[in-house]
Parts: structure tokens; sequence; C-alpha cells
């Protein structure tokens, strides 16, 4: 798959997270398509541009932290997100922690399925 199709994957994949995220915790309210739109695209670029680096920087101070400070991170990349996308918000660090666990939840299980796809879709040998 190409750059731009697997970037519209991923940030549909991300969007529905946050949908799920949502409909799942009272802390998280999430209204409009562009809410969804917008905090999908910063959540992704966050996790691939910002959260390597944090993480990187950090890495004696999570190391020490047995790991704490790494859901720290987590918690900053979705706080960015509420930050910049409108009519976004979440209300409490356990509301954070839920819908970290669940965007990365739903970025595991279609990782799964597209990976499966993918392994069909090239097909047996001959």
């Amino acid at each position: 798959m190409t750059f731009a199709p697997r970037l519209a994957v991923a940030w549909a994949i991300n969007a529905g997270a946050l949908w799920a995220a949502n409909a799942l915790w009272d802390g998280v309210s999430i209204h409009g398509w562009a809410a969804y739109l917008i905090g999908s695209a910063v959540l992704g670029i966050a996790n691939t541009v910002i959260k390597p680096v944090l993480a990187l920087l950090t890495l004696p101070l999570i190391i020490i932290t047995l790991g704490f400070f790494y859901l720290l991170i987590n918690v900053a990349m979705v706080a960015l997100a509420e930050w910049i996308a409108p009519n976004f918000s979440v209300n409490g660090f356990w509301s954070y922690v839920g819908t970290i666990v669940v965007v990365w939840a739903v970025n595991w299980i279609a990782d799964q399925v597209l990976e499966g796809a993918g392994r069909r879709s090239a097909g047996r040998p001959i």
C-alpha cells in the first residue's frame, strides 16, 4: 500500500478509536465530524513524530519510573489533540488513561486485521 492510502486508513482508524473512546467513557466528549478528523490527525502526527522524540529524551525517567512516565507521555499526546481539535474534551486522569487504552486497542486490532488481509491478498506461492 502506498503512502496516501496508508495515511487515510490510519486517520480513519484513529477517528474510529476516538469515537469508541467517546462512546465508552463519560469523561470524553467529542462533538462533530471536524473534532474527530482534526483530533485523529493531531493524534496520528503526535504519535508518529513527537512521542518517539519525547520517549528518547525522557528514557532515563521512563526506566526509573518503570514505564509510568511513558503513560504520561501518552496522556500528553491525547491532551495535545484535545487542545488543538475543536469540541474535543477529556475530563479527568482516568478518562485520559481509558482513551489511551481504547486508542491502543483499536489500533492493535486494526493492525492485526489489515496485516491478515495483506497476507491473504499476496496469494499463495505456486
